[in-house]
C-alpha cells in the first residue's frame, strides 16, 4: 500500500571534491504514482582549512587515529546539523539524518568501504534518529559499494534517459536492458581542482575559466584515456587510491607544461569519456547535476556531441546527492530495498544503513 504518510529527512553528504557539507531537507512519501519530494531547506557547510586538511589527511592515518577523527567529525555533523535547524526553523520536526559520511577508503575488490562520520554521536548530540554507513552491505555482498543514488533517479527522476553527475568522479545511472545500471565514468572536478591549487591559488575552474585559456596537449590526452579503468565494463567505481596511483600519476609526467594546458586537456579527457559512454548506450536527454555542471567548458564539449543536456534548479545541481542520501534514509527507515544489485554488481538487492535510533527527541 502507498504511504501517504510525510517523513522529513536530512541529508548529509561529503564528497571526494572536498567542498564542504551538503545538508538538505526533504519530505518524502509514497502515492499512488510512486514517491514524491519535497525540498523544505539546504545549504552547503563550506569546509575550513583545518577540515580540508584533516579529510585530505584522513587516508594516510593508522586506524587508532581513523577512529578519533570519525569521532570527531561526527560532532562536526551533528554541529552542522543543529545550525541547520536553528537557520531553518526546522528543530523538532525532523524524523531522521540519513549521513553518507565522508569516504576515506573505497576498495570494494578488498571488501573495504570506509566512510568517517561517527551515526552514535550524531544521534546522540542531534537526539534525532541516524542512518548511516550505506555502502558496507552491499560490499559485504559482493559489490561495489558504490554508486547509490542511481536508486534516487530511478525513482525520483525517470523522467530522462540518463542521470549524470559531475562531482569529484563523474557518475551516470540509466535504464540498460530493462533495469537500472549505473557506474562511475571517470574523474572530474578532483583532479582540476588540485591542478588549480596547485598553480592557480584557486579551489576550481570557476565556469571553466581555466581551461577555455588553454590548448589541447594530445599526447596527455591520449595517455589518459588509454587507461585501462576506462575499458572496463560496469559495473565499476572508483576511489582517491585510483586517481593518485593511475590518474595522477599520468599528469606528472607532464607536469612542466603550461599549467592551463593540463586543466584544459583534463576537461577534455573527462569530456571525452562521458561521451563515449553515452554513443554506446544510446543516451540523448541527459540530467546533469554536481559542481560540474557550472563548468561551461565542459558542458561545451559535450554539447559537441548529440546529447540533450539538462541542467535542473540550482538547488537540484548542487543538492540532489544529499536529496538522495535522504530518500535512501527514508527508504531504510520503510524496509524497502535502496540498492540495486544491477548497479553494484552485489549478489542480490539490500537494503543498506546502519541505524542509530538510541537517543531521540
Amino acid at each position: 500500500m502507498p504511504d501517504f504518510k510525510t517523513t522529513r529527512v536530512i541529508g548529509l553528504m561529503s564528497g571526494t571534491s572536498l567542498d564542504g557539507l551538503d545538508c538538505c531537507c526533504a519530505d518524502f512519501y509514497q502515492d499512488n504514482t510512486g514517491y514524491q519530494f519535497k525540498i523544505i531547506a539546504a545549504k552547503t557547510f563550506t569546509y575550513s582549512v583545518f577540515w580540508k586538511n584533516k579529510l585530505q589527511q584522513a587516508f594516510y592515518l593508522p586506524p587508532e587515529k581513523l577512529a578519533e577523527l570519525s569521532a570527531e567529525y561526527g560532532l562536526f555533523l551533528s554541529e552542522c546539523v543543529n545550525q541547520f535547524q536553528k537557520e531553518f526553523k526546522l528543530e523538532n520536526g525532523i524524523d531522521l539524518i540519513a549521513s553518507h559520511g565522508h569516504t576515506v577508503f573505497h576498495q570494494p575488490a578488498k571488501g573495504i568501504t570506509v566512510q568517517i562520520g561517527d551515526g552514535e554521536i550524531l544521534n546522540k548530540k542531534t537526539g534525532i534518529r541516524v542512518i548511516n554507513d550505506f555502502r558496507i552491505k552491499d560490499v559485504q555482498l559482493g559489490g561495489q559499494g558504490a554508486p547509490l543514488v542511481p536508486v534516487g533517479d530511478h525513482f525520483l527522476f525517470s523522467d530522462f534517459d540518463a542521470c549524470l553527475n559531475l562531482g569529484g568522479f563523474s557518475n551516470i545511472s540509466f535504464i540498460h536492458n530493462n533495469e537500472r545500471i549505473a557506474f562511475d565514468i571517470g574523474p572530474a572536478n578532483l583532479p582540476l581542482n588540485i591542478l588549480c591549487q596547485r598553480f592557480f591559488n584557486c579551489d576550481f575552474d570557476r565556469n571553466g575559466e581555466i581551461s577555455k585559456s588553454g590548448n589541447l596537449l594530445e599526447d596527455l590526452r591520449s595517455e589518459l584515456n588509454d587507461l585501462n579503468f576506462f575499458k572496463i565494463q560496469p559495473p565499476k567505481s572508483l576511489g582517491f587510491e585510483w586517481l593518485k596511483e593511475e590518474y595522477l600519476t599520468v599528469i606528472e609526467k607532464y607536469i612542466h607544461e603550461n599549467p592551463a594546458d593540463l586543466i584544459t586537456t583534463v576537461t577534455q579527457q573527462v569530456a571525452d569519456q562521458i561521451i563515449k559512454v553515452t554513443e554506446n548506450y544510446h543516451l540523448k536527454s541527459i540530467l546533469i547535476t554536481g559542481g560540474g555542471a557550472y563548468n561551461d567548458n565542459l558542458i561545451n564539449y559535450l554539447k559537441k556531441s548529440n546529447i540533450q543536456i539538462i541542467i535542473p534548479s540550482p538547488e537540484i545541481v548542487e543538492f540532489k546527492e544529499a536529496l538522495i542520501f535522504a530518500f535512501l534514509g527514508y527508504l531504510n527507515l520503510n524496509n524497502s530495498i535502496n540498492t540495486f544489485k544491477s548497479v553494484t554488481g552485489a549478489r542480490e538487492d539490500s537494503t543498506g544503513g546502519i541505524r542509530h535510533f538510541g537517543h531521540q527527541q
